[in-house]
């Protein structure tokens, strides 16, 4: 869906109408200069009689608050009309939706925002310090998808029923999505707590509260190891990869090579590597320990990076050159050469090959593997003789994938 509207057009329009924002969110601007924000849609179960519109849904409108930098921001509008786009997608009526908890005693409070309020200010509030902009894509989608319900409701009188009623159709079918929108209701519904919007606990709380309803997610679904490729077999495929004249190949080369993941390596940009240090330095924003990682760069991943035509400051560009390509290429690739096996696994093969065959220390095989905790990583990265040991590991890795079968 494309959004046409911006912050500087909705605060500086003065000219009455409807301005269309996309997926039926509209600011209505007032003869008098109010703006209200609205959503807006056929409903085909009424239809209108007159031979001109015989067969067209009656066009309705749900209020969604007025605009305003301390009302309804565009950001949080856009939030609620995904709610009302999420209940007429399971046939529901946004207005009877309103109207039902209005009966049900459900009236908000003057100064309680609603809740997809709450989600977008509190997207707004903590997204600087989050590793990249998909985690703020994937807040609003997940709430916007699975507690559409919620958002709507004025976030003081959300209760456990309203949260059981997002968690439970997804529980066991799709435990670990839904332990994440229990966890970000959670931190919402505290967020709004310390603003004073609610009180009393947290309806979303796990420990002590949902743990007595819902059953374990760890007793749902086993997590299972990424499929990986057994290391006496890694230096049959490299030979398979290195026949291949692409830059996915390429990428899962350098991939495998340096033990990181798929992710990092299709998002490297050149200005991240010291080719004459022969080290590769990928941002603290990629961790959660929010810590850098340095890999240092075998003779190998060091030739196939001087190799590479620089057409853009990717490493390795998507067709666009704007940005990186997609780990889906690696993927296709793979399952060409070695079906069966993951892009991920690759990182578990480097591991059980260093702890099996090598003699490094635990500590050197775990920061090969990327940051450690908080408290540890700063002082390790400091030890010269850690890097030099890192150093000679994975370069003893390079070699070793290109030894023979064993």
């Amino acid at each position: 869906m494309r959004e046409k509207l911006s912050e500087e057009f909705c605060a500086d329009t003065q000219q009455p109408g409807y301005y269309a924002d996309g997926g039926g969110l509209y600011l209505n601007v007032k003869p008098d200069g109010r703006k209200y924000w609205c959503f807006r849609w056929r409903d085909r179960q009424i239809r209108y009689t007159t031979p001109k519109s015989s067969g067209v849904g009656k066009l309705r409108e749900k209020g969604l608050g007025r605009y305003g930098k301390y009302d309804v921001t565009l950001a949080e509008a856009r939030e609620l009309a995904g709610g009302c786009r999420k209940m007429l997608r399971q046939g529901q009526d946004p207005i009877q939706q309103g109207r039902q908890a209005s009966s049900n005693g459900i009236s908000q409070p003057i100064d309680s925002p609603t809740f997809g309020e709450c989600v977008a200010r509190y997207i707004n509030a903590h997204q600087s310090a989050w590793r990249n902009e998909k985690q703020a894509q994937q807040w609003s989608s997940t709430l916007n998808q699975y507690a559409a319900e919620l958002l709507t409701l004025p976030v003081a009188v959300i209760d456990a029923e309203h949260v059981l009623k997002c968690l439970k159709p997804i529980w066991t079918l799709k435990t670990e999505t839904a332990t994440r929108v229990r966890q970000r209701i959670e931190s919402v519904l505290d967020w709004a707590a310390e603003c004073h919007w609610r009180h009393g606990a947290n309806p979303a709380r796990w420990r002590g509260h949902l743990d007595s309803v819902l059953p374990r997610p760890t007793r749902l679904k086993e997590s299972k190891p990424r499929a990986a490729l057994h290391y006496r077999k890694m230096s049959t495929l490299m030979i398979k990869l290195r026949s291949v004249d692409s830059l996915a190949a390429r990428a899962l080369e350098l991939q495998i090579l340096t033990a990181t993941r798929p992710g990092d390596v299709v998002t490297a940009q050149w200005s991240e590597f010291g080719l004459k240090g022969a080290l590769w330095t990928i941002p603290a924003r990629r961790f959660k320990t929010n810590h850098e990682h340095t890999v240092p760069l075998s003779p190998p991943a060091l030739e196939l990076l001087k190799n590479l035509r620089r057409s853009s400051e990717y490493v390795f560009p998507g067709r666009s050159g704007c940005v990186g390509m997609t780990t889906a290429a690696g993927m296709k690739l793979l399952k060409q050469l070695q079906p069966g096996i993951t892009q991920q696994g690759f990182r578990k093969t480097f591991r059980d090959w260093a702890v099996n065959q090598s003699v490094y220390p635990a500590e050197v095989i775990a920061h090969a593997l990327g940051p450690q905790s908080k408290d540890m990583a700063a002082a390790a990265y400091l030890r010269s003789d850690l890097i030099a040991k890192r150093v000679r590991l994975m370069r003893d890795w390079a070699i070793f994938c290109e030894a023979s079968d064993s």
